[in-house]
């Protein structure tokens, strides 16, 4: 091939050029014949280059490290190789990895929100599926700059991330995980809390907060309309709520026994205390019981009780209620019974 060059007047120097380049780029576009079906590469938070193409070399992925460097160099990629876990199911040219890198075409990984969690339980589920880092995340939720491009600086996340199914790349930014929750919640809530509800005379951050105790009383949903006009009638009538959510919420420490002591916590969360609704929302609501909260049911009820296999019983008069209460759940002297079995105050 060099005689071929020269004869047609091409000198030594760039003859050897030329077949450099061209085995720089048989190199490149070429895939490894003995690379593995699926592999898994993870690009870490400062990863150098050299780094990254170690890491491919030792998974077979690529055939030179030194050429994927260069040819990322010359490409004015090198510092553009998105961190995340990478899957390759079949043998690819590096060009066609380095271009993925680039992209940020990591493997997905589906993460299930459910109706109920609190921000710090998001962070926490995130954290454990090495999505997301779970301190950068709760710092992300308190950010003021992110909070007021949300128009929540003075509410808060809490209550306003939609409980859904997400797929994230573990190379997605903590903030672009708060925003794709927050606009999830603004496009499927934000249209219900817009229209008017006959009767209903409360802000949507009281809604949203409503809801929210809603979603914590109970698991049924046919239920929560119910529970709503319990704590709607209650707050026509300017009764305490008495949930022992919003109390939890409140605590520093809670072990997962409430007990008496707790129910005299001075957190304004503690709706034993206070009367109205707590300041915000405890947790974040799904879409069942934001309709629930916006559309109570039409009954008189002002109690309900547990009736220990997930439903309750709901009773109108203080009378009622205590039957209710003696039926099914029995009173000790540590612990409360659960939420409104005690005498309204």
């Amino acid at each position: 091939m060099v005689k071929l060059l020269l004869a047609t007047g091409v000198t030594v120097a760039a003859s050897i050029l030329l077949l450099g380049c061209v085995f720089v780029a048989h190199i490149f576009f070429a895939a490894p014949a003995s690379s593995p079906i699926t592999t898994e590469v993870r690009v870490e938070p400062g990863d150098s280059l050299a780094a990254v193409a170690r890491k491919l070399r030792d998974q077979k992925l690529i055939l030179n490290e030194k050429v994927f460097s260069l040819w990322a160099r010359l490409a004015g990629v090198e510092k553009k190789i998105h961190r995340g876990l990478y899957r390759f199911d079949s043998s690819l040219p590096a060009r066609e990895i380095l271009d993925r890198m680039v992209m940020g075409k990591g493997v997905f990984q589906s993460v299930t929100i459910a109706e109920g969690l609190t921000v710090r339980e998001i962070a926490e589920l995130l954290g454990k599926m090495q999505i997301a880092d779970r301190e950068k995340f709760l710092a992300q939720a308190a950010d003021p700059e992110l909070l007021v491009s949300l128009g929540q600086e003075e509410k808060g996340l809490e209550g306003y991330l939609f409980p859904d199914t997400y797929h994230f790349t573990p190379a997605t930014p903590e903030k672009d995980i708060l925003l794709a929750m927050a606009e999830r919640f603004r496009k499927a809530i934000q249209p219900l809390l817009a229209q008017p509800s006959d009767g209903v005379r409360l802000s949507s951050h009281e809604i949203v907060t409503l809801a929210s105790v809603v979603e914590k009383e109970t698991g049924v949903e046919a239920e929560r309309p119910l529970v709503s006009a319990v704590f709607h009638n209650r707050l026509k009538r300017q009764m305490p709520l008495q949930s022992d959510p919003t109390v939890i919420y409140g605590l520093k420490n809670f072990d997962g026994n409430l007990t008496r002591k707790d129910l005299r916590d001075p957190s304004p969360y503690n709706t034993y205390r206070i009367a109205g609704l707590p300041p915000g929302p405890i947790c974040n609501p799904g879409l069942s019981s934001i309709q629930a909260a916006l559309h109570p049911a039409d009954v008189p009820y002002l109690y309900f009780v547990s009736k220990n296999d997930g439903t309750h019983l709901f009773s109108e008069s203080l009378e009622e209620h205590n039957r209710a209460v003696k039926t099914y759940q029995s009173v000790r002297e540590s612990n409360p019974p659960r939420r409104n079995s005690l005498p309204a105050r």
